[in-house]
């Protein structure tokens, strides 16, 4: 067997390896209340909910525009990428605004954009987090890599917990959940944030 028949034969065995399951490995049985964290749940709003607990871990929730555009221009990040399904919406008065707002994303400048503005699937309002899948995020590397990442979220896709949000996975083959700005920490325990994603991560409601 030659060089390029062994390739072929070990890409073959991984695609056949890593092919997405035909039905879902069912949920357990469990009781949902026993994980549930009564204190981070008080109240009955789920957005004001999740704006509490997205503070807690340093998200920025927003509900206007108006908002971004200020915190945009405050923290001197001028260009950025928009969904263009979120062009008319957000990014062109972002673009009224003095911001550079480009709705293509060009992989080989990526140190060039200081936001990325992506739909997100969903939240929780629970531990304030942000869920990303590529089903509905135009780019992925345009939410993880600014160092501002904007997820556009409505109301009605705000989940109460998590084992909510994990009955509502959807078919997507890539589901992330980003709760604050991404985050590590090194052997003495000191909290670093933005070093492997987005240094501000924003929720807008619209």
């Amino acid at each position: 067997m030659n060089t390029s028949e062994s390739r072929n034969t070990i890409f073959s065995k991984i695609e056949t390896a890593t092919a997405a399951l035909k039905t879902k490995t069912p949920l357990p049985e469990y009781d949902v209340t026993v994980t549930h964290s009564a204190p981070k749940l008080e109240g009955s709003d789920l957005w004001e909910i999740f704006c509490r607990n997205f503070k807690a871990v340093n998200g920025k929730p927003m509900s206007s525009v108006d908002e971004l555009a200020e915190f945009l221009k405050s923290t001197q990040q001028h260009h950025g990428y928009c969904d263009p399904a979120l062009f008319d919406a957000i990014g062109s008065k972002l673009a009224a605004a003095g911001l550079t707002v480009e709705t293509t994303y060009d992989r080989s400048r990526y140190d060039d954009y200081q936001f990325g503005i992506t739909r997100a699937t969903g939240a929780i309002a629970e531990s304030g987090t942000v869920i990303l899948d590529d089903n509905r995020t135009s780019h992925r590397l345009a939410a993880l890599s600014p160092w501002v990442h904007v997820a556009v979220l409505e109301r009605q896709e705000i989940h109460r917990a998590m084992s909510d949000a994990i009955a509502a996975f959807g078919d997507s083959p890539n589901i992330i959940w980003c709760t604050g700005p991404s985050k590590t920490a090194d052997v003495e325990g000191i909290l670093i944030e933005g070093v492997h994603g987005p240094g501000e991560q924003i929720a807008l409601l619209v």
